[in-house]
């Protein structure tokens, strides 16, 4: 495969987010060169991160320096998440995509995953926190390298995430032998 047209079937979103100096609609864009403000307004719905970009001072004409250092980096990586969905990519491959997102950002990872499922296309989501894996089906885990288990998401979930335990319970102290807890 040529790299440019593979990078029209693929979307990605690395666990670190790296965004360029350069304005939001370039960083969506890949820095494509022509203008698509559509295709930028598409992304960036996509993501839920639309709203946020207008109430920027320039909206996608903000200028967000090297790294993005304009944004906070839940901002960073819904921006980045927005240039992995650019396009509509068939197979759009997620690590960590909300180590930094607030209930918000989860809600709106949620809807994207589910968008590109609707699309036809493939979510892979690499991820620790169960909550970015709401609209996912099947779920594959890893221990050490090695398959741990897989299949239907609730399934696997059950076996593998220990609940927390409830706000009021009371874990008594051990008594020392000061008599002291």
């Amino acid at each position: 495969w040529n790299s440019e047209l593979l990078g029209t079937h693929i979307g990605y979103l690395p666990q670190d987010v790296e965004l360029f100096d350069g304005t939001i609609a370039d960083n969506i864009s890949r820095f494509g060169g022509k203008s698509d403000a559509k295709g930028v307004l598409a992304a960036a719905k996509a993501a839920g991160v639309d709203k946020m970009i207008m109430r920027l001072p320039e909206g996608f004409q903000t200028r967000i320096g090297e790294g993005g250092a304009a944004l906070s980096a839940g901002q960073r990586q819904l921006v980045g998440l927005a240039r992995a969905l650019y396009g509509d990519p068939f197979l759009v491959v997620l690590d960590e995509p909300n180590s930094n997102l607030d209930a918000d950002g989860d809600v709106a990872l949620a809807g994207a995953i589910l968008s590109v499922r609707e699309r036809g296309g493939i979510a892979i989501v690499v991820a620790h926190r169960p909550s970015a894996l709401v609209n996912i089906d099947q779920v594959l885990v890893l221990s050490n390298g090695m398959l741990h288990s897989f299949g239907l998401r609730e399934d696997v979930l059950a076996n593998v995430v220990r609940p927390f335990p409830r706000q009021n319970s009371v874990v008594p102290l051990q008594q020392g032998a000061s008599g002291h807890a």
